[in-house]
């Protein structure tokens, strides 16, 4: 009897420790991998419909996840955009709301340099990982600070490797040459300057993987904000990369080698985890800081009309896509509006971390629109406001407030281009827009610096080429310029 009770414990103890393993198993978090590109195209990737870039491993991502018909970031330029997607609110709150671009400021802007970034009273999207055990890691283009205190180890993230400022070269400044701006030395951990060798979106791909494999082996979660430069100016490739688009010129050509690239160490990066094993349990989030700047280095964002730095669709939609093996699936297209404020709130809730405590995020999780718990839009309403100018999408409806003519209305799901002006045909709903509108930006700071008063002037000037009849504008390689 005793004997045979105790094999019978015995086994059931066994049966209970497989049972916690496997369910320890099951509940490990997720590895994060957000692969971030600067001043891409709407159109310049092949899972978005481009006959010209060559990107096989993001269009694989996409046929191995979810993409975001309409994806948007919130604002059509660098630093304010990411400061919304690092802290999961509207950036404008904390008065993050013209670009911070050092010797482009007015001479009367409260901040200017190295004192223009989030304000460590913000937390961050590494903040709130690191809460849950995560090492965190920073690769490229922060742009979010350039003083010591807003410096990204000091903002959630255990690991940097990049540059501080907005743009630099994808090769190394040797030999006497120098950066334009001191931030844009590159930097390894804190203060610690060195350049690279090679061309730069390859090497950033390789230190991600270091630091991947670093944690794998430690059998610690991690977080991988891989912040490319790519494909952002000066429009520099690799002669390799420019040898694969023999058929394009001028900007046009060097714009597809530097996606290539782009795609390249992507697929570097997705490859290693599926070398170290754990791609399976890793979310791997792609899309873009803001509409490409099509007259700067001739990214193409058709169909939409716009560009970077207008509230035109062109300016704030964006490639968008998630892949979560068994969470999300595989292949399938999501059809409402989601912003990239979304993104901290649903890589928390996938750490592990409880939301409902913390009422100050301006993104959702995503999950639950994903996976069908629940129904609907995860927004009714999003907002864009840089000066006097403002845009609300409020279902399918968008209304532009502009500093210089009446406000424009379009019903975007019919009218993609934004080319239908109905703000005549619906005044009430002008109206309780434009109310929406101020209400929103009640609630907001003022802005904490300011540019000088000709960007706003030339940003109107940029938007207004797509007011022009077709007959009336001239492309030269998909880059749209004013008719001479």
């Amino acid at each position: 009897m005793n004997l045979s009770f105790n094999t019978l414990f015995k086994c059931f103890s066994v049966a209970t420790i497989l049972l916690l393993s496997l369910s320890a198993q099951g509940a490990k978090k997720p590895n994060i991998v957000l692969l971030f590109s600067d001043d891409a195209g709407f159109a310049d990737f092949g899972f978005q419909g481009s006959q010209v870039m060559i990107t096989p491993n993001l269009d694989k991502l996409a046929a191995q996840g979810v993409r975001f018909e309409q994806g948007y970031v919130s604002d059509p330029t660098c630093g304010p955009s990411r400061a919304g997607l690092i802290t999961g609110r509207y950036q404008q709150r904390f008065g993050f709301e013209e670009n911070n671009v050092p010797g482009y400021m007015s001479d009367n802007s409260a901040a200017d340099g190295y004192d223009m970034g989030i304000p460590v009273d913000q937390a961050t999207i590494g903040d709130y990982l690191q809460q849950q055990g995560y090492a965190t890691a920073f690769y490229g283009k922060w742009h979010v600070g350039g003083a010591d205190k807003f410096h990204p180890t000091k903002r959630g993230f255990d690991e940097f490797y990049g540059f501080r400022g907005g743009a630099r070269s994808y090769y190394p400044y040797e030999d006497g040459k120098k950066p334009a701006h001191q931030l844009d030395w590159l930097e390894r951990g804190f203060g610690q300057m060195q350049e690279h060798q090679g061309y730069l979106t390859d090497v950033l791909a390789a230190e991600a993987n270091n630091f991947m494999e670093r944690q794998v082996k430690q059998d610690k979660p991690f977080f991988a904000f891989m912040s490319f430069n790519a494909v952002h100016t000066p429009m520099e490739a690799d002669p390799a990369d420019l040898a694969k688009f023999p058929k394009l010129k001028g900007h046009r050509k060097t714009v597809a080698a530097m996606t290539l690239a782009l795609d390249r160490a992507s697929g570097a990066i997705m490859d290693k985890l599926t070398e170290l094993g754990v791609a399976d349990n890793t979310i791997v989030v792609f899309t873009n800081d803001n509409g490409g700047p099509t007259d700067k280095n001739a990214s193409d964002n058709a169909p939409l009309s716009g560009s970077k730095s207008n509230h035109l669709e062109g300016g704030v939609r964006v490639p968008y896509v998630i892949k979560w093996p068994g969470k999300v699936k595989a292949g399938e297209t999501y059809p409402y509006p989601v912003s990239t404020l979304d993104l901290l709130p649903t890589f928390f809730a996938a750490a592990g971390g409880d939301l409902t405590p913390i009422s100050n995020l301006d993104g959702v999780d995503l999950l639950p629109y994903l996976n069908g718990s629940k129904t609907g839009r995860p927004h009714q309403e999003l907002y864009w406001k840089k000066d006097t100018r403002a845009a609300l999408r409020m279902g399918d409806w968008k209304l532009i407030r502009f500093p210089d003519r009446p406000a424009e209305l379009y019903h975007i799901t019919s009218d993609i281009q934004e080319v239908h002006n109905m703000a005549s045909e619906q005044p009430a709903l002008v109206r309780d827009m434009f109310k929406k509108i101020f209400a929103w930006e009640s609630t907001l700071e003022r802005p904490r610096w300011l540019l000088k008063r000709k960007f706003e002037n030339y940003d109107i000037e940029r938007m207004d080429i797509y007011r022009k009849p077709l007959a009336d504008r001239k492309t030269d390689n998909n880059k749209v310029t004013p008719k001479p």
